[in-house]
């Protein structure tokens, strides 16, 4: 299976994969604490997350839109003002007040623990259930970690759910940290140092 960019056209299918990807994600599930409201509002929240961080050129998805990686560059994982400002209302229109409340003391917690140095940041990976174990994600992977590799830069993720650490394992991403702020479910902190022939995934 091979990965591409995704196109304006791949959005709302990428939103609606990635909601039900997420569907069951113990922290979603702790910080909107709804599922009826996940089921009316989480595609469109996704799908703004994949407009807008599609600007940045490393979003990669497959031809059957199965699921997506959605990657920020050295240097923009915060992401911009005017981006926050776009995701603000659907994130909050799928949170609530008090889902908001939660996610703010989450985003806090794990911006503290983020790295400082360069590194490519790997925002969100899902892939919908009727898709899963066909290649997908690794799939939509591998572009950038082929990057890291040949540029030497590393890669960093937030794991919400223990279910994928071995997932993330197999492609070179080892757990640095926990946090779980505020009764949260705990988020593993991975990294990836960049690997070449000599270097084997560990």
């Amino acid at each position: 299976m091979q990965a591409r960019l995704a196109t304006t056209a791949d959005i709302e299918h990428l939103g609606a994969a990635l909601a039900a990807a997420f569907a069951t994600d113990p922290v979603w599930g702790w910080v909107v604490g709804d599922a009826d409201r996940w089921d009316r509002r989480a595609p469109a929240m996704f799908a703004a997350e994949v407009a807008a961080k599609r600007r940045y050129g490393h979003t990669y998805t497959t031809d059957d839109r199965g699921g997506a990686a959605l990657w920020a560059p050295p240097g923009t994982w915060r992401g911009t003002a005017a981006e926050a400002f776009r995701l603000a209302p659907p994130m909050l229109r799928l949170t609530g007040g008090a889902g908001a409340r939660r996610g703010i003391g989450l985003l806090r917690a794990t911006d503290r623990a983020h790295p400082k140095g360069d590194h490519w940041y790997l925002a969100l990976l899902g892939t919908h259930p009727d898709h899963q174990g066909r290649g997908v994600a690794s799939s939509a992977l591998a572009p950038v970690l082929e990057r890291c590799d040949l540029d030497g830069t590393g890669a960093y993720l937030e794991s919400s759910n223990p279910a994928n650490v071995p997932f993330y394992e197999r492609h070179g991403f080892r757990v640095t940290d926990r946090v779980a702020p505020g009764g949260c479910p705990p988020l593993d902190l991975m990294w990836r140092d960049p690997q070449g022939p000599s270097r084997p995934a560990p």
